[in-house]
């Protein structure tokens, strides 16, 4: 059961990790800093993805420490995506495509080292009173809500048509 769970999970990840990724791709950049609801396309692709990755971690004291935050200070400045306001900060879609691409890596490595103890165990972060296997399944949930916003704005800016990403599915 525990196999399958961190199969179905990495799997999900993936499919939602690829989403993110074709609505990336397929952005033209007269459109990466239009708005997509309250923020910039630029600043909803990051957000996701800071999510992700501060959801991946085991707890929130360990989220600033990591390796590729220190080597890509930059991106990250001043931690903006915790402040109470609107974010006022833009990111280029290299810096974008090479977060992804952490994330995805991050994700891969994070389930496949859960345990059944570490599963049901406190997700770990104070706002999130539910066990890890959750957080998982709400992160993946986070991903592909914002993959939808950035999709909508893809179809009706530039007629994109993202596909439905599952299991299994390759980009090209």
């Amino acid at each position: 059961m525990l196999d399958t769970f961190k199969e179905l999970t990495a799997n999900q990840f993936e499919a939602a990790f690829c989403t993110l990724n074709v609505c990336i791709d397929r952005c033209p950049e007269i459109s990466w800093e239009v708005s997509v609801a309250n923020h910039k396309f630029c600043q909803v692709a990051f957000h996701t993805l800071f999510y992700a990755d501060f959801y991946l971690e085991p707890n929130e004291e360990s989220f600033r420490r990591q390796l590729f935050h220190r080597d890509h200070a930059d991106l990250f400045r001043d931690y903006e995506e915790f402040e109470d306001h609107a974010p006022t900060l833009l990111y280029d879609k290299p810096s974008i495509k090479t977060y992804l691409e952490h994330c995805r890596q991050k994700a891969s490595e994070t389930i496949a080292l859960e345990t059944a103890e570490s599963l049901t165990a406190p997700a770990g972060f104070a706002r999130r009173c539910f066990s890890r296997a959750e957080l998982h399944v709400y992160n993946i949930r986070h991903i592909q809500h914002h993959a939808a916003q950035l999709s909508l704005r893809l179809r009706l800016d530039s007629q994109q048509d993202i596909p439905w990403i599952g299991s299994g599915w390759r980009e090209m």
